[in-house]
């Protein structure tokens, strides 16, 4: 275990916004770019004192990426194997599933155990209006007050998912300190001053540079389940990040959560990009951090 110093974990967040540039989809989660410099198995490849590829293992799961002019050399086998030997049976996520990592997964005798899509869809086409269940209103997180709240619901939201179920107060901490966290794109839902979900949405550069819109966690209490308050909430945080005149927003699924991908295609949404998780041995796959 080893914790990267500011200026290494820099370098690697220059390294992912490249290789993001090029390849049009994020090499490294959210949740490794949030805890970079966190105790963890940090791998460092460098070619005459530059930084050209990074793998890591957090929460049981690992991923890496390469510079874009840095490929085809060997540095991505050489990272996977080096995580393999860490952990034989490690799950390794390929973002953006591209061929070549797909060739070096199946070259190492790993299967594809969860596949997650990243879906897109611009603002600028119309949106249902948003019908909230009766009794049921929405208003924005109230930083300081909210935090435990939110939490516990989500908890109970997300109770068999792998990583999303785990978040505790310190994880919203964490993002609340981010430079992208709004505390008016974290929509929350109450019935009688109870809450019972939320929207948090998110706003950052896209691949291009020009800031989009994420559906980044939806949220609903499973007491609260059923009668549309899911697909109110997902329109709710559309129409927020419409109103802030953003062009396009995205939204990560599992391939398998059917009754969510049939929302987002009825709203619109289609495939931009898909991220593979591979593993030696076979896993159950998990649901989506960011989808309802």
């Amino acid at each position: 275990m080893q914790t990267l110093t500011a200026p290494e974990a820099a370098e690697v967040r220059a390294l992912a916004a490249a290789a993001q540039a090029v390849d049009g989809s994020p090499p490294l989660s959210d949740q490794v770019l949030l805890h970079l410099t966190d105790p963890g198995e940090h791998l460092l490849v460098r070619a005459e004192g530059r930084l050209v590829g990074y793998a890591v293992v957090q929460d049981g799961t690992g991923e890496l990426v390469v510079a874009p002019d840095a490929r085809r050399r060997g540095t991505g086998r050489a990272l996977a194997a080096q995580l393999l030997a860490l952990d034989p049976a490690l799950a390794v996520w390929a973002h953006g599933e591209h061929p070549a990592a797909t060739r070096i997964a199946t070259g190492l005798g790993m299967q594809r155990v969860r596949v997650l899509h990243r879906l897109a869809r611009p603002l600028d086409a119309p949106l249902p209006p948003v019908a909230l269940p009766p009794g049921t209103t929405l208003r924005p997180f109230v930083v300081g007050q909210d935090e435990r709240a939110w939490t516990e619901v989500n908890a109970r939201a997300f109770a068999s998912h792998p990583e999303q179920g785990r978040w505790g107060v310190e994880e919203v901490l964490v993002r609340e300190r981010e430079p992208w966290f709004d505390p008016a794109g974290l929509l929350l839902a109450e019935r009688d001053g109870v809450l019972v979900g939320s929207h948090w949405t998110k706003v950052a550069p896209g691949a291009d540079g020009v800031d989009e819109g994420e559906v980044y966690v939806v949220g609903v209490d499973p007491a609260a389940q059923g009668g549309g308050l899911g697909r109110a909430l997902v329109l709710a945080g559309l129409h927020h990040l419409r109103d802030r005149g953003l062009a396009r927003v995205v939204l990560y699924v599992d391939d398998d959560n059917t009754g969510a991908r049939a929302l987002y295609d009825r709203l619109g949404f289609v495939t931009a990009s898909t991220d593979v998780q591979w593993a030696a041995v076979h896993d159950t796959p998990g649901t989506a951090a960011r989808s309802i």
